[in-house]
């Protein structure tokens, strides 16, 4: 199953907001299937967050985008998937660089994207947002790392 991972979770790797959120943001991230994804919109949004929200320095949080493009596969935003991003946000009166997230998602197949930014459960082209925090788990993430060798690293 392939799985589109939203900024939060990077930004929380990253530290912030917290040693508990990092470890449990690394633990998850260590269990996702080699085919994640990161959209390249979310390397964009984590370094905005590193520079104005945690005070990093220009060259530390490029470093940290960097590291993060060389490791995952990266998604681009093409104009198909900004154009369905728009409709989406119109139709469901969400954020158009959420909505962009989404479209991505659905347009490199992906059947999760994980994201503490929109509703659990939320499903629109064959994407479901599973929060990776929740408890609960979305039962579609719980089965992806349950099958997953928690001792496996990315």
């Amino acid at each position: 199953m392939s799985i589109a991972v939203d900024t939060n979770v990077l930004v929380y790797a990253e530290g912030i907001n917290g040693e508990a959120r990092q470890v449990a943001a690394r633990a998850v991230l260590r269990r996702l299937p080699d085919t994640a994804i990161v959209p390249v919109q979310a390397l964009g949004e984590l370094y905005n967050v590193l520079t104005r929200r945690a005070g990093w320095t220009a060259d530390r949080a490029r470093a940290a985008v960097l590291a993060w493009r060389d490791g995952w596969a990266l998604a681009p935003t093409t104009e198909s998937a900004m154009v369905s991003a728009i409709d989406l946000a119109a139709d469901h009166r969400l954020g158009v660089w959420d909505s962009v997230m989404i479209s991505v998602a659905s347009e490199t197949g992906c059947r999760l994207l994980l994201s503490e930014d929109l509703q659990d459960g939320f499903t629109w082209h064959g994407v479901t947002v599973a929060n990776p925090f929740a408890a609960p788990q979305h039962p579609l993430l719980g089965s992806l790392l349950s099958e997953t060798d928690p001792g496996e690293e990315k």
